[in-house]
């Protein structure tokens, strides 16, 4: 009977401490010595591939930068990163279950998502545009009227527009792509009037087109979206840490580098410019590190 007791002590004992490292991601790094980083393959110059298993952006290499210096605060004299393709429908599952440790793509810090993740301090907000062909005679919402309109799974710019005031009395069709990449190429096929995405998206995918003049970004911004990294909720030291290389980044302005390099300057592959330059509420939310969900935009 006593022996019975003590291994249910030590069963106990065991699951409480998985359980305690599952919500404690320092710790499991630090035992590992290995984190998984979520990576995506077309989020525009935020997180996209430029082919052979190679990530790229200024979320990945931010990401990147973050993991280092969690390397640092743990001591560890190496660290493993594996990359995990996450997808607008599964990212958030993903790091749910444990799967990806921190998702640095292009995900917008909203009330709904707060209930099931927890998000860093905002890195980028977002304006919701449209994107048409340049000789499509498309210039506003009202121009949408009896058209199909391509968008994401699992994203919530579609129904962005539909709730926008300027849509009342519009009817349109939903095209639905996979990724980005394929929502892109509903509207470059002609099987999409119009692509309604994160502005930065639809330009870094304009800019990697065969033909970037034949696209165009019209109308006024739908909605203002902050844009954050992702991580399990309820995880306080993994928060800080990642909230505090985020800061420091600001600080010593190599986030401004960054930012830089990735939206003003020709990226691979084709060495092309995005050419957003720093807009006036991602400087807002760098002066004042926070992760307020764009509910909090909207009530300006």
């Amino acid at each position: 009977m006593k022996k019975q007791v003590l291994a249910l002590a030590i069963m106990a004992l065991a699951a409480g401490g998985a359980f305690a490292q599952a919500n404690d991601t320092l710790a499991k790094i630090k035992s590992s010595g290995a984190v998984t980083m979520g990576v995506r393959d077309s989020s525009g110059a935020l997180a996209y591939t430029i082919g052979d298993g190679k990530y790229v952006g200024f979320h990945t290499e931010m990401s990147r930068n973050i993991l280092a210096d969690i390397q640092k605060q743990l001591g560890l004299p190496a660290l493993k990163i594996n990359e995990q393709l996450v997808t607008s429908q599964n990212r958030v599952p993903l790091v749910q279950n444990g799967t990806v440790d921190l998702e640095c793509g292009s995900t917008t810090n909203n009330a709904t998502r707060q209930k099931d993740v927890a998000f860093a301090n905002t890195t980028y907000v977002e304006e919701v545009r449209i994107a048409v062909k340049a000789n499509s005679g498309i210039n506003s919402i009202k121009d949408l009227n009896g058209k199909n309109v391509a968008t994401t799974t699992g994203t919530t710019s579609v129904q962005t527009l539909r709730k926008n005031e300027r849509a009342t009395g519009i009817d349109f069709k939903e095209v639905m792509g996979k990724d980005h990449a394929d929502s892109f190429l509903l509207l470059e096929s002609g099987r999409a009037d119009a692509f309604v995405m994160d502005g930065q998206i639809l330009a870094g995918n304009i800019a990697k087109s065969k033909a970037p003049a034949d696209f165009k970004i019209v109308g006024e911004a739908l909605s203002v979206e902050p844009i954050a990294c992702m991580l399990r909720k309820d995880d306080p030291a993994f928060q800080k840490a990642v909230d505090d290389s985020i800061k420091r980044q600001i600080a010593d302005g190599s986030l401004a580098k960054l930012y830089d390099k990735w939206f003003m300057q020709p990226i691979p592959p084709t060495n092309t410019k995005v050419g957003l330059p720093l807009s006036e509420a991602t400087k807002a939310a760098w002066a004042n590190p926070n992760n307020k969900p764009m509910e909090d935009y909207a009530k300006k």
